[in-house]
């Protein structure tokens, strides 16, 4: 059987005022394209962040692109990060930099060769549909162009697995359909595993996946 991206078993996430979800059973497969819903504060990013080793395990099993997230060592996080694209919704570009320098940040602190850098920044751009941005200011991008940006950053290190916080939260409808095109076309052109954490139903029903409950302090499969 297939090594999951993704396993957790009887999992339980707190917060400061104590358990936030419990009893969380899942399993993503490598190369699955999965949507995360539920109402705001029911526990979505929490969950995304502690894929991430954001935030921390109160028990049960975690392994995450091959860690132990229950035993990960501070020092062994990056190495999990570098395994893990994350889009955010409100994008966390760097303001004072243009979007190749953007990329190039990346690569540097992740420990690319020099030589290698410009060639995957050209690759990931062309893939993203932005080639044309490279010497842009942030500052100056649509918000569509900035969400592609970020989706660009997320992959730039060829990533297993793609976590997507609310990634057409701050788009219009139209803008909304081209990232969720784009996200469906890279899963399935590249194999990268996608989580996308959504209150888009209008998307989610147009590109339809597997979908993942988050509720009553817990996350469902509807489809298991």
């Amino acid at each position: 059987m297939e090594t999951p991206i993704i396993s957790l078993k009887d999992v339980t996430i707190s917060h400061e005022e104590g358990p936030l979800l419990t009893h969380v059973n899942l399993r993503i497969d490598p190369g699955e394209f999965v949507y995360l819903i539920g109402k705001s504060g029911a526990g979505k990013t929490s969950l995304l962040r502690t894929l991430y080793a954001d935030r921390e395990i109160e028990s049960g099993e975690a392994q995450v692109c091959g860690f132990d997230l229950v035993h990960l060592k501070h020092r062994q996080i990056p190495l999990l990060r570098r395994r893990i694209g994350i889009v955010f919704q409100n994008f966390r570009l760097l303001r004072d930099r243009n979007v190749h320098d953007n990329l190039a940040f990346v690569l540097q602190a992740t420990g690319w060769k020099k030589a290698d850098i410009e060639p995957q920044i050209s690759k990931t751009l062309e893939a993203v549909g932005i080639a044309d941005k490279a010497q842009a200011r942030t500052t100056g991008l649509s918000e569509g162009e900035k969400q592609r940006v970020g989706i660009a950053r997320a992959l730039i290190n060829n990533p297993a697995l793609l976590l997507a916080d609310e990634p057409t939260g701050n788009l219009d409808p139209k803008t909304s359909s081209d990232i969720m095109q784009l996200l469906v076309d890279i899963n399935r052109q590249t194999g990268t595993t996608m989580l996308i954490s959504s209150h888009d139903f209008m998307m989610i029903d147009k590109y339809q996946s597997r979908i993942l409950v988050c509720e009553n302090g817990t996350i469902t499969d509807p489809q298991q």
